[in-house]
């Protein structure tokens, strides 16, 4: 796995910060690492996000499930990969908790984020994701800095969390990782009403048949070439046309246990999907 393992001078932290690196909203926002500014001997993955209409940079499969989950959120509405904290304020909370703070030839080091998360949750706005492999938790110096980041945000009065693989199930990052490509496909609003009216009422009339099987009669009916009719299901629930239990594998789901999104409401997320 890749570790974001990086040492910056003086003039490049300058450089960095004169970019904007770590600054901007949504679109412009500028992460304070890419994946070309680490060694290439792990698992990095630039992402394009369909919330931000950016590519995010990520350092370990475990940072790609949790971002899939967050897009994956219709809470979720900003994410801000890799983002920079304050060198002043980790300076002076580290002295205060007795850390050493990171730093390279005496040149003290920006720490970052994972992910800085606003919501339209109410109740919890913003907050922080730090995601680290369970086995990463056993190292006495990982936890430090944890612990340091964990002070700088609530001092920033911003609730942080910490996240491992344990914490995400397989099933769901499956589900996700198969449907995320293709809430990228532009389909015409009034063709979407028409295949989900074609494929609810293919649902309704088989409805403990798997999803699979119903594609697969759709093509040899129709003719259509293998797969054709899997594309646009899976097209349908990645843009929730039909909403499912991610929990339960998406090639084990029987066309019964689908719920059709009410019309009005699917046309105004299609509307605001495609601002």
């Amino acid at each position: 796995m890749a570790r974001k393992k990086y040492s910056n001078s003086l003039a490049k932290n300058a450089r960095w910060i004169k970019e904007g690196r770590g600054a901007g909203r949504n679109q412009e926002y500028k992460p304070w690492l890419t994946v070309r500014d680490l060694p290439s001997d792990g698992r990095s993955h630039r992402v394009f996000g369909h919330k931000s209409q950016r590519t995010h940079h990520l350092f370990s499969d475990l940072e790609l499930a949790v971002f899939l989950l967050l897009e994956w959120h219709s809470e979720t509405q900003e994410i801000r990969e890799q983002f920079p904290l304050q060198l002043e304020v980790t300076l002076e909370l580290a002295k205060e908790a007795g850390i050493v703070h990171p730093a390279n030839a005496g040149v003290m080091q920006y720490m970052s984020s994972d992910f800085l998360v606003n919501s339209h949750n109410s109740e919890q706005p913003k907050f922080v994701l730090q995601a680290k492999y369970a086995e990463a938790l056993s190292d006495p110096r990982t936890v430090e800095k944890l612990e340091l980041e964990r002070r700088y945000w609530v001092k920033k009065e911003v609730d942080w969390l910490l996240i491992t693989e344990q914490d995400i199930p397989i099933t769901v990052f499956q589900n996700i990782n198969w449907l995320y490509p293709a809430q990228r496909d532009e389909i015409d609003g009034d063709e979407i009403l028409q295949r989900v009216q074609f494929y609810a009422h293919q649902f309704k009339e088989a409805p403990k048949t798997t999803l699979l099987n119903i594609a697969k009669s759709i093509d040899v009916a129709y003719g259509l070439p293998l797969g054709e009719s899997l594309r646009e299901i899976r097209q349908l629930l990645a843009k929730r046309c039909f909403l499912f239990d991610i929990y339960k594998p998406v090639i084990k789901l029987v066309a019964g246990e689908l719920i059709q999104t009410d019309t009005h409401v699917l046309m105004e997320a299609l509307n605001v999907s495609n601002k």
